[in-house]
């Protein structure tokens, strides 16, 4: 058995792949994989390390402006696409896999379609609440179109193919137990309040979170938080935090981190969890009923994370702070809110469980398998 997985950009792309891929290789041991990404991201980093061999070819967005500079960066985008369909018709050749499955990217689109033309299954996953412009433009010629939310699958011209598997996440999100974790981080009684921006870091959100530290020592330190402040943050924002008055070393309740490994352990033992609305991190909190606050990027493609976070607060397991209304002050009343009202936070819990699919990653892999055995 051969299977391709191609993705590309972010870790909500490309960690799904690798989830779906880990558990093909744990039911069909002999079987081969192959990923294909784009030159220059963060594929070459995640996929080496998780042990799968990585093709990559020169890919770029496009742009939605209309100025010169964009004409000429969609142009080379154009290029770009044509070129790598080229070289993935020469790679699917060479390696003859028996399904290819998409999870999001530049990427993803040249894999999908040159598998289609030559007559391989394809399958394609999205894992944001609306499709992205990848989604849109495989979903015509796949043979499956996978999507992260039930609400998502309205927004396809073919709802037959379309099926809902939700997102798959690392398995510790599903199997971590709050007990266990508050035991393991010694908090007794104490709330745990978990922030966190992406990987680099939120320039804005992250001097949002120094002042927040502010109103806390203000406060009284009235519940212990542990703050990610990514890699861009990491390098700054420990002296805006003593600018602003508050000693790390004599603040036992505040902890700082460049990244947070073990996140699953926090999601459990969290009480709320502040971060962003990328579709990651929404099924991470989904899947381990962590009440969120969430504060959507509004520098991605199509406001994606506000509509993500939109469909949790709808559903009743999150509160939505636009940006640019989010002040640390405005942050701190709604989070001292939440920690006030346990009831609330269980009946949040709730919501997001019942949004949760635990067994993505086993949907996913019946349905390759289904797919190579037509």
């Amino acid at each position: 058995m051969n299977l391709i997985f191609t993705c590309g950009g972010t870790a909500g792309h490309i960690n799904p792949a690798i989830a779906v891929a880990n558990m093909m290789r744990e039911r069909h041991p002999g079987c081969n994989i192959l990923f294909i990404g784009a030159t220059g991201h963060m594929e070459e980093k995640l996929v080496p390390k998780a042990g799968y061999e990585l093709r990559c070819l020169p890919a770029s967005g496009l742009s939605r402006k209309v100025n010169l500079a964009a004409l000429k960066k969609n142009l080379y985008a154009v290029k770009c696409v044509l070129g790598a369909v080229d070289a993935c018709k020469k790679i699917i050749r060479e390696f003859q896999p028996d399904v290819i499955l998409g999870t999001g990217g530049y990427a993803s689109f040249p894999a999908l379609y040159a598998g289609s033309v030559m007559g391989i299954p394809t399958c394609v996953h999205e894992a944001n609440a609306l499709p992205g412009l990848t989604t849109k433009l495989a979903a015509s010629r796949a043979d499956r179109v996978l999507v992260a939310f039930e609400q998502s699958v309205a927004h396809y011209k073919k709802p037959e193919k379309v099926q809902t598997v939700g997102m798959p996440v690392h398995r510790d999100f599903i199997y971590a137990r709050r007990e266990e974790a508050r035991e393991r981080l010694g908090l007794g009684d104490t709330p745990l309040v978990v922030s966190a921006f992406g990987s680099q870091g939120a320039k804005m959100m992250n001097e949002t979170v120094a002042e927040l530290f502010r109103l806390e020592k203000e406060d009284g330190f009235p519940f212990r938080h542990i703050h990610a402040t990514g890699s861009f943050g990491w390098a700054w924002m420990p002296k805006l935090v003593a600018e602003k008055g508050v000693d790390l070393s004599q603040s036992p309740q505040l902890e700082m981190r460049e990244y947070i490994y073990n996140m699953p352990e926090l999601m459990a033992a969290a009480d709320v969890f502040i971060g962003r609305a990328g579709s990651g991190t929404c099924n991470e909190i989904a899947v381990s009923g962590t009440p969120a606050i969430l504060i959507p990027s509004p520098n991605v493609t199509a406001n994606h994370q506000e509509k993500n976070a939109r469909v949790l607060s709808e559903n009743g397991g999150a509160v939505w702070i636009p940006e640019g209304e989010c002040t640390a002050q405005t942050l701190y009343t709604q989070l001292k809110g939440l920690l006030a009202e346990k009831d609330r936070r269980q009946r949040m819990a709730e919501a997001l469980r019942l949004m949760a699919v635990p067994d993505s990653t086993e949907r996913i892999c019946d349905i390759l398998e289904e797919l190579i055995r037509r």
